[in-house]
């Protein structure tokens, strides 16, 4: 079934182009945003995201000029002879502006059974602090 403007040209007499070959702009690997949750307390902020299939050697987590990337590649389960697939095995790229607040030398992470677990610390000039009220 040919479009309108490909009917157009053929009647027109003309001939409708096609393309030979096709320009590939886009790698062929797919990425999925993992979900993630975030929570601040006063002296860090915790990023939990979920990374299925993606074990500790396959994952990448980086600070570069103030954005927080976290990219992982999921393995595939081979347990034999496919029958059906519902689940497709993919990879995780996920980023972050952090403020300029966040200790960058200091995030910690941790993977466990398909969850990221990234400690950001605050600074020590930005952590609140009480100030204690003398009487006179």
């Amino acid at each position: 079934m040919t479009n309108d403007i490909e009917n157009t040209v053929q009647e027109a007499g003309g001939e409708v182009a096609v393309p030979q070959e096709r320009e590939l702009t886009r790698q062929a690997e797919r990425y999925a945003a993992p979900p993630v949750d975030i929570y601040e307390k006063e002296d860090a902020l915790t990023v939990l995201a979920d990374l299925p299939g993606v074990p500790p050697e396959a994952l990448s987590i980086g600070v570069d000029n103030g954005v927080l990337t976290i990219e992982g590649k999921a393995e595939g389960v081979d347990s034999g002879g496919l029958l059906s697939q519902e689940y497709y095995v993919t990879s995780f790229y996920r980023q972050f502006r952090i403020a300029e607040t966040i200790d960058a030398e200091n995030i910690r992470a941790s993977l466990s059974n398909g969850v990221l677990h990234l400690i950001l610390p605050k600074m020590e000039k930005v952590k609140p602090r009480q100030i204690p009220v003398e009487s006179s």
